[in-house]
Parts: C-alpha cells; sequence; structure tokens
C-alpha cells in the first residue's frame, strides 16, 4: 500500500531495467509503444513484479467492456489533485501492459489502472486496490470473449470478499450481480443506453422487469439498488444530495456517466466532487478518441466504437444529418475476427447521413447498411472516402484496429 517504501529486490530492478530496455528496442523500431513486449520480458524475469510495483501504491482499476480508458483517464486527473499518479493511459490493460506502465511510476502515490475484463480478478490480486469501478458489461469479441454472463459470474468470484471499496453502475444488472458478492459498494446511478444483454436475471434466469429506468427479476426479487452517487442531466449527484456541474470537453451522454463515476471514485481517496470535476475538464481527447484533425483540408472527428453497446452510444453524439460519416471496421485479432456483431447495431439511427465505408471488412458492413436501407458508398481507403464526402466535418467511427490504422494515417 502507499507509504511503503521497501526498495525493489535486485532481481525486481534487473526485470524492470530489462522490460524498458525492451520496450525502448521496440519503439525505435517502429513497433509501437513496447509496453507489452516490455511488460512480457520484465514478468518473464520476475512473474511477482506487478505486486511489487504495486505494494507502494494507492491502486483503483477500471473494468467494463465500453468506457474504461477515458473513464481511467478521468480518474487519473482528478486523483493528480492529491498527489502523483502512474497509469496505463494508452489502454495497454493485460498484466504486461500493466506491469510496463507501474514500473515507470516510482515517483507516483496513486495507481490508476484500465483493466481487461477478463483478467480483473488476476490484476486485483496481485495489486491488492484499494477500489475497483465497475462500469458496464455488454458482448463484445464474441470469438475470444466469455458471454457476458460468464464474465459477471468470473467478477462476482474473484471480488468475493474483496476488501476494495467497489464503485458499481447500478444500472447495470451484470455489474450489480457481480458487485453484490463484495461487503463495500458504492452505487452509482450511471444510466444503461444498451439494454440487450440484461434482460435476463443474471442470478436466476427469469425474465427481467425494466420499467423507466428501474430493474428487477420478477422470480427471485433480484433489483435495483438504491445509488449513492447519480448522474442527473449535466450534474452529478452525490451521497449528500448536492449537485455538481459537469464540465466535460469529450463530448456524449456516455463520457457524463464516466464522469459521474470518476467523481464517486476520487472520493474513495479524499478528493471531493468539486475539485475531481473541475480537473476531468482538462481531457480533451483520450488516445486519439474525440481528437478532431484536420487531413487532406478536412475537419475530421475520430471515434472508436469496438461493439454494439459502443456503437449505440457514439451515434448519440455525432453531429445531426447531412453530417458526412466514415465508418470503417475491421476483423484482426484485437477486434475479435467474428463480425456478427454488426447485426446487432441499430444502422438506421444514421438515416440522412452520407456514408462512406472502408477497413477490411468493409463489405460485411456494407451488406449490414444495405439491409439497413442506408444510402452508402464503399471505398477502397480513408483518402477515397474523404474525397467522397460531401463539405463539413466528417465524423469518422471505426473500431480498434481500424481506428489505429486511421490515426497512423493521419499522422495523429
Amino acid at each position: 500500500m502507499a507509504g511503503n517504501s521497501d526498495p525493489l529486490s535486485p532481481r525486481a530492478k534487473l526485470a524492470v531495467t530489462a522490460g524498458k530496455a525492451v520496450a525502448a528496442a521496440s519503439r525505435a523500431a517502429g513497433r509501437g509503444s513496447g509496453s507489452v513486449i516490455g511488460g512480457r520480458v520484465a514478468l518473464k524475469l520476475d512473474p511477482d513484479l506487478l505486486a511489487r510495483l504495486a505494494q507502494n501504491l494507492d491502486v483503483v482499476l477500471v473494468s467494463a467492456t465500453n468506457g474504461k480508458t477515458t473513464t481511467t483517464r478521468l480518474i487519473a486527473e482528478a486523483l493528480g489533485a492529491a498527489g502523483p499518479v502512474v497509469s496505463n493511459a494508452l489502454g495497454a490493460n493485460m498484466p504486461a501492459g500493466i506491469t510496463s506502465a507501474l514500473a515507470g511510476g516510482s515517483e507516483a502515490r496513486y495507481g490508476v489502472i484500465e483493466v481487461d475484463e477478463k483478467y480483473l480478478a488476476g490484476v486485483a490480486r496481485d495489486t491488492d486496490p484499494k477500489c475497483i469501478a465497475l462500469l458496464n458489461l455488454s458482448r463484445d469479441q464474441l470469438d475470444r470473449a466469455a458471454e457476458t454472463r460468464m464474465l459477471a459470474e468470473n467478477w462476482r468470484e474473484g471480488l468475493a470478499g474483496s476488501k476494495a471499496v467497489i464503485v458499481a453502475n447500478a444500472d447495470d444488472p451484470l455489474v450489480v450481480w457481480a458487485a453484490s458478492s463484495s461487503p463495500n459498494v458504492v452505487w452509482v446511478a450511471a444510466g444503461q443506453m444498451w439494454k440487450d444483454d440484461a434482460w435476463s436475471c443474471p442470478s436466476c434466469g427469469g425474465v427481467m422487469q425494466r420499467p423507466g429506468e428501474d430493474w428487477f427479476c420478477g422470480e427471485c426479487g433480484f433489483r435495483r439498488p438504491t445509488p449513492s452517487w447519480a448522474l442527473s442531466g449535466d450534474h452529478v449527484l452525490d451521497p449528500h444530495g448536492s449537485a455538481w456541474p459537469i464540465h466535460l470537453q469529450l463530448p456524449g451522454r456516455a463520457n457524463k456517466a464516466n464522469a459521474a463515476s470518476s467523481a464517486a471514485v476520487a472520493a474513495v481517496f479524499g478528493v471531493p466532487p468539486q475539485v475531481a470535476l473541475e480537473r476531468m475538464y482538462q481531457v480533451q481527447a483520450v488516445a486519439g478518441r474525440y481528437d478532431v484533425v484536420q487531413f487532406m483540408q478536412r475537419d475530421l472527428r475520430l471515434l472508436l466504437a469496438k461493439n454494439p453497446a459502443g456503437w449505440l452510444e457514439t451515434f448519440s453524439l455525432i453531429d445531426p444529418p447531412p453530417t458526412p460519416v466514415i465508418l470503417s471496421v475491421n476483423a484482426r485479432g484485437a477486434d475479435g475476427t467474428d463480425t456478427s456483431w454488426l447485426w446487432d447495431v441499430d444502422y438506421t439511427r444514421l438515416t440522412g447521413h452520407p456514408i462512406c465505408v472502408i477497413g477490411d471488412r468493409k463489405l460485411d458492413l456494407a451488406v449490414r447498411l444495405e439491409v439497413a436501407n442506408q444510402h452508402f458508398q464503399v471505398c477502397e481507403d480513408l483518402d477515397e472516402a474523404v474525397r467522397a464526402a460531401p463539405p463539413g466535418r466528417i465524423e469518422v467511427i471505426a473500431n480498434y484496429t481500424a481506428f489505429q490504422d486511421l490515426r497512423r494515417r493521419v499522422g495523429n
């Protein structure tokens, strides 16, 4: 925990040094940040390195299907009011990437760590977190990730009896069920736009009743808990009923929800809501997401959407028709190779937008848009799509590796 000043063992120091050297070599070779390969090398040399690096930190873990990178950044900004922070800000969220990030934070007091859903329980065991934020669970990467209820069960079992304060979204039944095994939960009414993974009760399998914003199972009595924090319009309501204004440069309702959860986490560490929310205003973009860039003398806003829930949230924040939209979908290893999720996205929400389609799986997406009765043009690459787009700022929505491809192309 924070305040423990025991130096790293010689073996751990060697592992950190070797990991940094490999990461630097990877960057020099133009093969990315090097954080993952550096972390893998370091963990090979000292399998307990993650636990050793975390022992001097007050740690918060952030996990979810959508929004964890942004929320991690907002929490890191908020906790910066109380002391130095180390964070895996670029989203390398499996043990190797987390280890690499913490190895660079020797002076930090707080560790703000984004964790892939599948690795949450293991990383929690290694890092002894003071707080864990659970935002949402929905279908994602169907060819490699577990079904959502199985992920919720892994969280529930892995966090049972945890000493950490669990800050959890009261509006997501899967999250509530996962968090309910923990003795100390702070419930946040952060909302849930995507509900298609939460119609059956995770506790008994019964049909979930959803009157308004409430939800409950009519068979076993499992129901929405009473939140102590809530997103209310452009304000966060704290447990005392005080309303604190949210001023973000990041767009959309989803980011206001992320800010509400982040304010609740910051309070666990003694940072008042007003201070936390004011600091969050500094965040303009997160690993390129929401950036507006100039390319071929046009303004492009880069938006990441990886799964049906993420696409639904993204459609809610783009400029109205006739704003041109470019959609890019790949199906590489990091995306999941199964594109059947495209059929769960409501593309009728794009009616009236001129649409251009690019990416490795542009034809899969074209078929989906055809069925949704959308007007679109299939283009070979970003350059052709930008030339084809009518005047105005272009909204560019892409899944994970397609987004990275776009960032490289526009020099972002």
